[in-house]
């Protein structure tokens, strides 16, 4: 029986299962959003929450531990770096999972598993007023943008245009040159 037998086996031994989570978690600290299947994400959910508290407390111990997990020297910095400061207030819930439909190959459930709060991710707007400037700023952009593109295409076609020109220009030249040669029997 298994009874209180936590986690998932994923078809793997158990030091095949460490190097992936290793490996898996120091992709998603370096990159902060990895895409894998909805399962394995699952399942890392826990290992990078752990190894991203033990980087909050940063301490000897702590830095000690978190080298199980992290193997590369970049991540390692950034999660008692950067990482440990944008998470300072936050007592948990670091990732966020993202199903995004199946795999074509053998229809396995994927996900995207990302940090929350990355950096890549714009600030919500909280003031109603700058929620109602930024649209009228938007579309007042956009005609701009759309003369320009207008000349842009107006000066293309005027070039297609003037090119098959010259083209024929050329031709009743080089025919009227094969007539006027002498042709060898």
């Amino acid at each position: 029986m298994r009874h209180l037998k936590s986690g998932r086996k994923l078809g793997r031994t158990s030091s095949h299962r460490k190097a992936l989570f290793r490996n898996m978690v120091t992709a998603l600290i370096h990159r902060e959003r990895i895409r894998t299947t909805l399962a394995k994400a699952k399942e890392l959910r826990s290992h990078v929450e752990k190894t991203i508290t033990l980087g909050k407390k940063g301490t000897l111990h702590a830095k000690r531990l978190a080298r199980k997990m992290v193997l590369e020297k970049e991540a390692f910095t950034k999660l008692f770096g950067s990482l440990s400061e944008r998470y300072a207030k936050r007592n948990g819930g670091y990732t966020r999972i993202i199903k995004i439909g199946h795999r074509l190959g053998d229809d396995a459930p994927m996900a995207f598993i990302e940090l929350v709060d990355r950096e890549s991710e714009a600030p919500p707007v909280t003031d109603k007023a700058e929620k109602k400037a930024a649209p009228k700023k938007a579309a007042a952009k956009k005609p701009e943008k759309k003369d320009e593109a207008k000349k842009e295409d107006k000066k293309k076609t005027e070039a297609k245009k003037a090119a098959p020109k010259k083209a024929a220009a050329k031709k009743p030249e080089k025919t009227e040159a094969k007539k006027t040669a002498p042709k060898k029997k």
